[in-house]
């Protein structure tokens, strides 16, 4: 038995119950496989997203499903970590430069910060975000980010060790990817979706964090080392990269445990590049039927298209 490097969680063919799993081809995207309906094995995996090992030779094929709006053939990944383990989600508001500059924003002393509940994390499948009535209005918005979970309780972590709160994985989407960490963390593709109210602040409880894969530190060593993209109908409308970030992940998990415990199972949301819709110019609507998707290097894709309530 040994560590995961690309854990999924998922519905079996074989007995239809949710398992954790080791992707077996690493070397496909499984958040484009899901989508377009490539089969997608898995070695099991016992334990939990901290603490589980592969079982070698245990082989599972993630199940499909019919999307019935779509009436298209996909794969029924489920969220790599679960809300029961998810223990808080942080998110940056502000964290690269480059989308300060477009945005006309001073760079920031501190962390921006604000906060989401553990119910805004979403299954991958179905590949849809739907946008309330009330977010019908040209506010709609993306951005492409990565994630991290953390992996092992701490506090007072001090930056230089702060990436060993996070050996197990790396990602994220606005949600397409996370990273988690800690002696056993995780890194994963997110992506999130957001809209604005009656203010310039965005309604978090309205917002979904989807991720596909979590992949081990193992595999990506640097965070800061990665290109993350986001592509909407077929066009890059964020082409950025994380080492364009004003505080490092080093420095946001240092910062974020100052005083307090920084809770095994916490996420944080990293902060987006340049080139969302509103700073866009024409302005860039997510409308009704697009598809966007965030690509994060060596992690992968995630997929969705957008659908409008019509409730």
């Amino acid at each position: 038995m040994g560590n995961w490097t690309h854990l999924i969680r998922f519905i079996a063919k074989e007995d239809q119950q949710v398992h954790l799993g080791q992707v077996v081809d690493t070397s496909r995207d499984v958040g484009k496989d899901s989508v377009d309906g490539v089969e997608i094995k898995a070695y099991l995996v016992r334990g939990s997203i901290f603490d589980g090992k592969i079982i070698p030779g245990v082989v599972y094929t993630v199940e499909r499903a019919i999307d019935m709006r779509t009436n298209e053939n996909r794969i029924q990944l489920l969220s790599p970590i679960s809300p029961a383990e998810c223990n808080y989600i942080r998110c940056l508001g502000l964290n690269y430069k480059d989308h300060a500059q477009e945005g006309g924003f001073a760079l920031p002393p501190v962390p921006v910060l604000f906060t989401k509940p553990r119910t805004a994390l979403a299954d991958p499948y179905p590949a849809a975000v739907t946008i309330p009535k009330v977010a019908q209005d040209g506010t709609s918005d993306y951005e492409a980010e990565l994630c991290a979970v953390i992996g092992r309780s701490g506090r007072d972590i001090p930056e230089e060790e702060a990436l060993d709160y996070h050996p197990r994985v790396h990602g994220i989407q606005r949600c397409v990817g996370a990273q988690v960490a800690a002696a056993d963390g995780a890194v994963v593709l997110c992506q999130r979706v957001r809209w604005e109210l009656s203010s310039r602040y965005v309604k978090s409880n309205g917002q979904s964090v989807k991720c596909p894969v979590l992949v081990a530190p193992s595999v990506i060593p640097d965070p800061q080392k990665l290109a993350i993209k986001a592509i909407y109908n077929g066009e890059v409308v964020q082409d950025g990269h994380t080492s364009d970030m004003i505080f490092s992940l080093r420095k946001q998990i240092a910062y974020l445990s100052q005083g307090t415990t920084l809770e095994a199972g916490s996420i944080i949301l990293t902060g987006t590049p340049a080139g969302i819709g509103f700073f866009r110019k024409p302005p860039v609507v997510l409308e009704d039927g697009g598809d966007i998707r965030v690509e994060i290097e060596g992690i992968g894709t995630l997929v969705n298209r957008i659908r409008y309530d019509e409730d």
